[in-house]
């Protein structure tokens, strides 16, 4: 393997947006852990040909998992060029990140924020006869492994850069890493031109503070850049009717399952749909956070295979993507299987999935289906899969159906969670409440008896048509790693404010006191704020 230590990177002495001049390859680091590139050895299997990375020492400790994990498995069959995506934990014990991403973080979307204990990986792998090679077979991929979950972005980038590769390989890639170390930093908010082998990618980096399903991105006109830039839209969504065109009857129930955190696993023929299936489950209850665990792609090489295969245990919160036949006998245990087959029509219309239950399912048989025992708590949007099936049939392009449909699941999530804000809201201590002469006044306990009172007036029948069991489904919410995750941010970030608000009455009295007539008689709050421990 050559490792490259950034030395040859043309600019460490002016970092944009956070980065660190005193480490090579800072910018890089912002955006990319390391690109790698790997082959197949006919002694070794799968094997890290060439790394690049920020830090001098390896970054890729945990070189065996992304090995397996950047070719298709052996019964996917994939011939050309195939694209994926895969996530996996990092290794106990590794090297933290020398860039801290509090600000990153702060500003982002809470579905886009960096991931603190995984990377992901973006595939493009090149599968053509070769008659010069042992094997008969020419087998490489081109790796990005980052902590941004910038699907389209990072896509879009290995279809410009891959195919170049393949042909004038590593001094290409070098070259490739010196122009991303010179991109600026992802700053939420912000819209960048980002250069890369002639070609130019505009792309606007979501904010927290962006309207849920705001228009989409429009070209800059202030600079006249040559080349013109490419818009990119968006950096992370999917086509999420590509996704979800084969099951889009079912589209309730697979919403339920993200959103109460079902362990569920996507059994797909190619890596490329079972990864995009899973990033597109997980993105269904956007703007919400998906807090489980989640592979787009696994295979019985990944570290965590024993852990969530063991019978002797319930199966774990996670959604696992997988394309081996052999997890069919695995998982048989587990409640919640989506088999996906070929896109098949049925007249005009793609041929919609059955729910079937899990004793059906056979290990040598290949009929798609969803396998599972589950119960919807809502009734399903008739008018929502009418009006995409008749899209199907006017030849309405994708990019629109992906449109409705990400509205709906949008409005969907915001139905369900804006009670849920309010009533969090409602725990929040009166501003009046807070003054300098006491500690911080507490957050009042969530009270899952008293949120379910306030449903009758604020409940989700307010913003939805969808009718059924409200109720039930927040019930069995309360009890998923999602009301977890998300709970555990809002107190968060209600105990920021409340310490913020603490520090601006303080400074207040402090000020007031300053404008005070000499021998006043009340209480110094410089006095207090020394006593206190401010001070």
């Amino acid at each position: 393997m050559n490792s490259f230590d950034g030395s040859g990177s043309p600019r460490h002495d002016q970092v944009a947006g956070g980065g660190d001049s005193r480490y090579p390859w800072s910018r890089f680091a912002s955006w990319l852990e390391c690109v790698c590139v790997v082959t197949f050895d006919l002694e070794l299997g799968q094997a890290i040909e060439v790394q690049f990375d920020h830090f001098i020492v390896d970054v890729c400790c945990q070189k065996t998992s992304i090995c397996y994990l950047s070719f298709p498995d052996s019964y996917s069959g994939c011939l050309g060029d195939t694209q994926f995506s895969f996530r996996l934990r990092q290794s106990v014990g590794r090297r933290a990140s020398r860039f801290r991403d509090d600000a990153y973080n702060r500003d982002a979307p809470v579905t886009l924020q960096r991931e603190v204990s995984h990377f992901f990986g973006y595939v493009y792998f090149r599968q053509v006869k070769d008659v010069s090679v042992k094997r008969g077979y020419f087998q490489k991929s081109l790796v990005l492994v980052s902590r941004l979950p910038y699907t389209h972005l990072f896509h879009s980038l290995l279809q410009i850069i891959a195919p170049e590769f393949f042909e004038k390989l590593e001094p290409c890639l070098e070259a490739v890493c010196n122009e991303i170390d010179q991109w600026p930093s992802p700053v939420p908010g912000l819209t960048l031109n980002l250069p890369v082998m002639g070609v130019v990618l505009q792309v606007r980096i979501p904010s927290k503070s962006d309207k849920p399903g705001g228009s989409p991105v429009k070209q800059a006109a202030k600079e006249n850049l040559l080349p013109a830039p490419t818009l990119l839209p968006t950096i992370h969504e999917l086509d999420l009717f590509k996704c979800f065109q084969s099951a889009l009857i079912h589209l309730q129930m697979l919403w339920e399952l993200m959103l109460l955190g079902e362990p569920v696993v996507v059994m797909a023929l190619s890596p490329t749909i079972s990864s995009e299936t899973v990033l597109a489950l997980v993105s269904s209850i956007s703007p919400l956070k998906f807090c489980c665990d989640f592979r787009p792609y696994f295979t019985i090489h990944d570290s965590e295979f024993r852990e969530y295969t063991t019978r002797t245990q319930a199966p774990p919160n996670v959604v696992l993507g997988v394309t081996n036949p052999f997890f069919i006998k695995t998982f048989q245990s587990w409640p919640h299987i989506v088999r996906l087959g070929e896109i098949r029509m049925a007249g005009d219309l793609p041929k919609q999935v059955k729910v079937k239950k899990l004793s059906k399912l056979k290990t040598l048989d290949t009929k798609p289906g969803i396998y599972t025992a589950y119960k919807t708590f809502l009734h399903k949007d008739k008018i929502l899969i009418k009006r995409l099936l008749k899209g199907i049939q006017r030849k309405r392009p994708s990019e629109v159906q992906s449109a409705i449909l990400r509205r709906h699941l949008l409005e969907l999530t915001q139905s369900f969670i804006i009670p849920l804000e309010r009533y969090m809201a409602g725990l929040m201590p009166l501003q009046r409440s807070v003054t300098p002469w006491k500690t911080p006044p507490q957050i009042r306990p969530f009270s899952q008896d008293e949120f379910m009172s306030t449903l009758d007036h604020t409940g989700p029948q307010l913003t939805s048509v969808l009718k059924g069991d409200w109720i039930g489904l927040y019930r069995k919410f309360f009890r998923s790693p999602n009301f977890d995750g998300w709970y555990r941010q809002r107190h968060k970030e209600m105990t920021q404010k409340l310490e913020s608000l603490h520090l601006e009455v303080i400074c207040d009295a402090t000020s007031a006191e300053a404008l005070s007539p000499p021998g006043s008689a009340s209480v110094s709050a410089r006095s207090w704020m020394f006593w206190s421990g401010f001070l």
